[in-house]
């Protein structure tokens, strides 16, 4: 077959979707020539799908989303890239604004003179003003901060942060901050975001690491939920169990104890208008005390931070409704 009737038979075929590199693949393995039935296969180098029998040209000029040039070191990499970091809502430039380094050196990592040095630093200073430029921002600016200071004392993972900035974000441009705390309305978005991925810190624990109180923390957490719709699922006490757990240095059969108490209490009609918190912690020390190992009121309550009079109120509970449940 020569080229020209090659080239002919392509302009007959229909349109190839564009796709990904790798659904692309995918669908070469299942795709076969139409001219010869052959296995088609993929010229990187002229940028066409070519069948390996019959040579036909079946799609050309194919994009190559990769880069045009090659690394053979992360070192390398890293120095020919030319982007940057992704966005994130955790900043309040999503991370695209221009900042200078700390370091006073050149690029050749030479110390700059100390008159460059104290250009650099006004450099410097003038971009944190640009960076900033109304009231809003630099609102933006201080919550995420604290965000981010309160997640990590809670050791919350990047997600959670992620959503907690989002619904402050949303916070701040349905003007819901008037009459509030930066601080306030930021600790409630954490909450309320920890709540919704399922890795939830009780109202003592981030009151705790907070610049507000209880009460106030409560107030405006309900106060957001309202005003921006918020999709909240009650606490599950089950999601609290892993944590306490791990912090009491338990066994794995311990907490699978732990989960079949609570699912006997939820189907015994036990959970109702009793802390989430507590039953955990109650599950925890009644588990504990069903396999055998050592760990007392005391140290349950300290983990959970509550009372160890809840734990005994509600552990006996636990037990009793554990009756007829196979171990």
């Amino acid at each position: 077959m020569t080229e020209t009737s090659v080239r002919d038979t392509e302009r007959e075929l229909p349109e190839v979707e564009t796709t990904s590199e790798g659904e692309r693949e995918d669908e070469q393995e299942h795709e076969v020539c139409p001219e010869c039935s052959g296995r088609l296969v993929s010229d990187e180098a002229r940028g066409e799908t070519v069948c390996a029998d019959c040579g036909l040209v079946v799609e050309e000029d194919e994009i190559d989303p990769g880069p045009e040039w090659r690394a053979f070191d992360s070192r390398e990499r890293d120095s020919k890239s030319r982007v940057g970091a992704p966005t994130t809502q955790m900043m309040h430039d999503k991370g695209l604004s221009t900042n200078i380094g700390w370091q006073d050196k050149d690029a050749y990592g030479r110390t700059l003179s100390s008159s460059q040095r104290q250009k650099m630093q006004r450099l410097r200073t003038w971009n944190e003003r640009f960076r900033t430029r109304d009231s809003k921002e630099r609102n933006l600016k201080q919550a995420l901060g604290e965000i981010d200071r309160m997640a990590s004392a809670l050791g919350l993972p990047e997600n959670v942060r992620e959503t907690a900035s989002v619904i402050y974000r949303r916070a701040l441009e349905d003007d819901l901050l008037p009459g509030r705390s930066i601080e306030g309305v930021a600790s409630a978005s954490l909450y309320a975001a920890a709540r919704q991925a399922g890795t939830p810190r009780s109202l003592d624990e981030v009151s705790r690491v907070s610049r507000v109180d209880r009460m106030e923390l409560t107030r405006t957490y309900r106060y957001i939920v309202r005003e921006l719709s918020l999709e909240v699922k009650p606490a599950d006490p089950e999601s609290y169990v892993p944590r306490f757990v791990s912090d009491l240095d338990l066994s794995d059969e311990s907490e699978r104890r732990a989960r079949q108490l609570l699912e006997s209490a939820r189907d015994e009609g036990l959970m109702s208008g009793k802390s989430p918190v507590g039953l955990a912690a109650a599950a925890v020390y009644a588990a504990a005390l069903l396999t055998n190992e050592k760990v007392t009121q005391s140290a349950v309550s300290e983990v959970a931070d509550i009372s160890e009079v809840t734990i005994r109120n509600r552990y006996k509970e636990l037990l009793e409704s554990q009756d007829g449940v196979p171990a």
